[in-house]
């Protein structure tokens, strides 16, 4: 069995994985996308997060025993080629880079969406088009730099969640914000039942949930520039899968309690809605300004994967040559930049239909991601 060996600068600390790890599964799908799938399976949200979960740990465990022993930036790819051959590994490679070229499609979609909150009347594909080249200059500089964003875009989700746990806690057993009447938890099965539209709801749910948790393989990717590869992924993969457990099934269980789920909307985060009951001033602004940089932190580790996947590919000659070239900090500076041209089809359709296209790109990156 042969692993390529790569030439990538191992910078990235342990401060920087254990983020990484945590904040690339966190992103607009959970801020706003619950927001739809709580109009799918109501209260029973919790179980297909639950369910997602479950699947999330097998295949983190999986990824883990393989990444501390060969960690290499190609992750699953090149364990692909070295255990099953050239025709899975190829299938693999591409596919992933294309789920992630699409999601970074949506998420400077999602950037241009919420900037209009405070620019309602600002072109949306402008927006687009100046998030991507900020994204692709930060990935080009060196891999330090992008572990130090990511770090504290990751950071700033982290702090948020725990905030409207605690906060929609204390409301639900204190009545905190609610004139110290507890919330409770009735509200999962007053309206309509646990389950108003039985296990059909919490399958068809599955479908955001499986985007929701896409970005979780990512501490596999990391582990070729990581600089204690064995002790930093052993830590995070033993920690992820709780922490974004609790971060889905809690914040779920939590706005849902606190409101009936055919009382929420799908225009405005769940979020908002819960720091808005508690009195907190400008709650919507702080909200969507955490919404942008959880945006643009999945833009940033979308770069980061494709940039990767593509030099991995090209290692293993399943892809031209040029996208294996390295630049003189050794980022795969070619792979990145074919990344963010290809990603300019999602700021064209930013100027052609800017209403619908984070949904669609969230919706057909799912295809890649199954």
């Amino acid at each position: 069995m042969e692993i390529q060996k790569e030439n990538l600068k191992k910078d990235l600390k342990d401060r920087h994985i254990q983020l990484i790890a945590i904040g690339g599964v966190i992103g607009v799908a959970l801020f706003m996308g619950s927001a739809q799938s709580i109009k799918l399976a109501g209260p029973g949200l919790i179980l297909s997060y639950a369910l997602g979960g479950i699947i999330m740990y097998f295949v983190l465990r999986a990824l883990g025993e393989v990444a501390v022993e060969y960690p290499v930036s190609s992750s699953f790819a090149g364990y692909a080629k070295a255990f099953l051959g050239p025709k899975i590994s190829y299938m693999t490679g591409w596919t992933y880079w294309y789920m992630w070229v699409i999601i970074c499609m949506a998420e400077i979609s999602a950037v241009g969406l919420f900037i209009k909150f405070w620019w309602p009347d600002f072109p949306q594909w402008i927006t687009a088009s100046i998030t991507l080249a900020l994204m692709v200059t930060v990935n080009l500089i060196a891999v330090k730099v992008y572990g130090e964003f990511e770090f504290w875009f990751a950071l700033i989700k982290v702090v948020t969640i725990i905030c409207m746990l605690v906060l929609g806690g204390a409301m639900i057993l204190f009545g905190l914000g609610n004139g110290g009447v507890p919330v409770g938890f009735s509200n999962l099965w007053s309206h309509g039942g646990f389950l108003p539209f039985g296990w059909t709801g919490v399958g068809m749910a599955l479908v955001m949930v499986t985007w929701a948790y896409s970005g979780v393989e990512l501490i596999g990717i990391t582990s070729g520039e990581a600089k204690d590869a064995e002790r930093s992924l052993s830590s995070a993969i033993d920690k992820v899968f709780w922490r974004v457990l609790i971060f889905y099934v809690g914040s779920c269980t939590v706005i849902l309690s606190i409101y009936p789920w055919d009382t929420l909307g799908t225009k405005v985060s769940p979020f908002v809605s819960i720091f808005d009951k508690m009195g907190i001033p400008y709650a919507a602004s702080i909200m969507n300004f955490v919404i942008m940089t959880s945006a643009a932190s999945c833009l940033n580790s979308g770069l980061y994967i494709c940039g990767r996947m593509l030099y991995g590919l090209s290692l293993r000659n399943e892809a031209p040559q040029f996208l294996g070239k390295l630049n003189s900090a050794q980022v795969p500076v070619n792979g990145i930049l074919f990344t963010g041209a290809v990603s300019l089809i999602g700021v064209f359709l930013n100027w052609y239909a800017p209403e619908n296209v984070f949904y669609y790109m969230g919706a057909v990156s799912v295809t890649g991601s199954i």
